[in-house]
């Protein structure tokens, strides 16, 4: 039966471990991502990190925990303006430029009407 214990003991140590780890990996990147916060400041809460690491991430949280979470909601917002950006570049034109494009190479007689009627099924899929 102490076998069984012993492996939950290993099971939740490794989950406190890992849990802590993924806090401490926030902390980091949230001090390299906050503006407002001077570059001796961060060295000091870094050397924090490393020396007393579960205090000074408790503390940090405690003491920066909301300034994170403006920083995080600000950080996805502009990957989302960007992600948006990218995608109307990359999408081009909307179906209905393309079917004018193509009428009006229809009628200069450079396609024919069955690719005239491709190229609208295609812009309307």
């Amino acid at each position: 039966m102490s076998n069984f214990w012993g492996v939950e003991l290993h099971i939740l140590s490794f989950f406190i471990f890992l849990a802590y780890f993924f806090v401490l990996i926030r902390v980091v990147m949230d001090l390299f991502r906050d503006t407002e916060l001077g570059g001796f400041a961060r060295f000091l809460w870094l050397v924090g990190l490393i020396f007393l690491p579960f205090l000074t991430a408790l503390v940090y949280i405690i003491a920066r925990g909301g300034g994170m979470v403006e920083r995080q909601r600000v950080e996805a917002e502009r990957a989302r303006t960007a992600t948006e950006a990218y995608i109307r570049e990359v999408a081009g034109t909307s179906p209905a430029d393309q079917i004018v494009h193509a009428k009006a190479l229809l009628e200069a007689g450079t396609i024919s009407k069955e690719e005239f009627d491709r190229l609208k099924a295609k812009a309307l899929a």
